[in-house]
């Protein structure tokens, strides 16, 4: 764990007990649990004790605010574990520093001491079932009626949506605006009639945590619920909390990455074929080397776009490039894990098929890669425009 010569000794000592936790809780219990779909309860309730819901709270609301790149490696070692722990603290974090940056004063007041100890899960819901990563084509829609906002419309691939006690909800509250960004909102909702788990969807990875489909029927907000206290702002707000969102799944990618690799280097070294251990066999050898290569290319990137972030600079491009690569070395490193284990690979004794299962989570979510090269480009451009 070289690459954490760049943290104080206190976020050191965070990402060694979050290291340890995942090899002492997580790993002994989490074929179990993935493999029979189950919600992991307790593992949640380990973290809650961690204190890693409050890892982007400021102190002052009960939180341990700590840099990007702790984040990134803290969320590192829960997806070397288990991809879906780390996806269950992912949109509880930017939420938290959705109102972190952009909440009124009430709003900071009123959450963050509840987010920081994870009494309060948040979840934010942008994609809907037409939409996909499209946001400026939501149809989602907060009309003000009679001093309070009536929400209609239907969200998607909501993580955590049945457990979530807060929701960063995305949505339209002038409809009329152009560009339609300029109408957009984020309303910071709860549980309450007119707000509907529909369904949860079925997933080729991913257990354990659910992803569903929330519907709003005439669901009533306060006005005081729109993040920041004035209307149409949410578009740059989201697009600000999804620099964190991006950054959390290239993170996610490198742990699913990083088990795979482990896991096929330590196999290597003790199966023999041919009189020797196959990591001698060139073949074999090269995959090593070229999955640890781009491993650790992926974590560097990312942490470049995380040290960038704490120095308060814009990242879109940056979490944007991260992610993009981190999602795909580790779709390969998967593949490749099975590879290495040739027969084993393909068995679900083995953890090496949920790293290939779990890997296009991080390719398809939080904007598929092919946006995230939109995004690139568009900023590389702008940039050279203005250089």
């Amino acid at each position: 764990m070289g690459h954490l010569g760049a943290l104080d000794e206190d976020e050191h000592a965070i990402i060694t007990t979050v290291a340890e936790f995942v090899d002492k809780q997580v790993k002994p219990v989490v074929q179990r649990l993935e493999h029979g779909n189950v919600y992991p309860e307790a593992l949640i309730e380990q973290m809650k004790e961690l204190g890693i819901y409050g890892l982007a709270v400021p102190e002052e609301y009960g939180g341990v605010a700590v840099s990007m790149q702790c984040y990134v490696l803290v969320t590192e070692e829960l997806a070397r574990g288990w991809m879906s722990l780390a996806g269950a603290m992912g949109g509880h974090t930017v939420v938290v520093k959705l109102i972190s940056t952009f909440g009124t004063q009430d709003q900071k007041d009123a959450w963050l001491p509840r987010l920081a100890t994870g009494e309060v899960r948040a979840t934010m819901a942008l994609t809907e079932p037409q939409g996909g990563s499209d946001l400026q084509a939501l149809r989602t829609t907060a009309r003000e009626v009679d001093g309070e906002y009536r929400v209609s419309g239907a969200k998607t691939w909501i993580s955590n949506a049945r457990r979530a006690g807060l929701t960063a909800l995305l949505c339209k509250t002038d409809p009329a605006a152009r560009p339609a960004s300029r109408g957009m909102s984020v309303l910071l909702v709860e549980p309450g009639d007119g707000m509907t788990v529909s369904r949860d969807l079925p997933k080729l990875g991913y257990k354990g945590v659910e992803s569903c489909e929330v519907t709003f029927d005439d669901y009533r907000a306060p006005l005081s619920s729109v993040l920041g206290g004035e209307p149409g702002r949410g578009f740059g707000q989201m697009m600000k909390g999804l620099e964190t969102g991006r950054l959390q799944v290239a993170a996610r990618a490198l742990g699913v990455g990083r088990a795979a690799y482990e896991d096929a280097l330590a196999y290597a070294q003790t199966r023999e074929s041919f009189g020797k251990p196959i990591w001698k066999h060139q073949s074999v050898g090269n995959l090593l080397a070229d999955m640890a290569t781009s491993l650790e290319a992926a974590r560097q990137l990312t942490l470049y776009a995380a040290r960038e972030f704490d120095a308060g600079r814009r990242v879109d491009m940056e979490a944007g490039m991260a992610k993009l690569f981190a999602s795909e070395a580790a779709m390969k490193i998967a593949l490749d894990a099975v590879r290495v284990h040739g027969g084993y690979g393909y068995s679900t004794e083995y953890d090496v098929e949920r790293y290939f299962r779990d890997a296009p989570l991080m390719i398809v979510g939080e904007g598929t890669n092919e946006i995230q090269r939109n995004v690139i480009v568009s900023q590389l451009v702008s940039r050279a425009q203005k250089g």
